[in-house]
């Protein structure tokens, strides 16, 4: 794969993210990032299949989410069983 179809890549996710999603941080609810986390996994999934390759920062940007989800999940459980 070429230098251009890997930046090519990197635009098109980075526009689809921009427009679509919101920063991890700005998340509130756990239904939202699980959302976020499916749709993220999905387009990865996508260009792993046709390219064989996906950006670095999509993957950052999963851990991320699955970051704040962990925490939202933490924050719910010790509210309720504490």
């Amino acid at each position: 794969m070429s230098e251009f179809d890997q930046k090519r890549i990197d635009l098109e996710l980075k526009s689809f993210t921009h427009r679509h999603f919101e920063r991890p941080a700005e998340c509130r609810n756990a239904q939202q990032i699980r959302f976020y986390v499916q749709e993220l996994c999905a387009k990865i999934e996508i260009y792993e299949k046709e390219y064989n390759y996906a950006p670095g920062w999509a993957y950052t940007l999963l851990a991320q989410y699955n970051g704040v989800y962990n925490r939202l999940i933490h924050k719910e459980f010790v509210a309720s069983y504490c």
